[in-house]
């Protein structure tokens, strides 16, 4: 493996295993599955709806600055959190329970 694949697997494996992730998808900008811990039918399920959202969220704020793109999309509910962290060839989901650690601290955004 390479350095690049070896930095994605240690993140990817970084952010399955704290407490309260439900599960990660990472698929490419087409939106194949690069990586999931979702069985096939929630990936395939799951990432149809992140790259409708991704997009969406991805135009709205180029239409408030164009000069600006999206880095991260972090929604919540009652019990739920996802967030969205697009790459340039990428687009990582994660979800997870709400009452444990952000996910925007495990990755790295906060």
């Amino acid at each position: 493996m390479n350095n690049v694949q070896n930095e994605f697997e240690e993140t990817f494996k970084r952010i399955q295993s704290q407490n309260g992730v439900d599960g990660v998808i990472v698929v490419n900008n087409s939106g194949d599955h690069i990586s999931s811990t979702f069985d096939n039918r929630s990936s395939v399920r799951h990432s149809e709806m992140m790259m409708k959202l991704a997009d969406n969220a991805k135009r709205f704020v180029r239409n408030l600055d164009p000069s600006n793109e999206l880095t991260v999309l972090q929604m919540g509910s009652k019990r739920r959190e996802v967030v969205l962290a697009p790459g340039k060839d990428f687009i990582m989901m994660v979800l997870r329970e709400q009452n444990h650690k952000s996910t925007m601290e495990i990755i790295g955004a906060k």
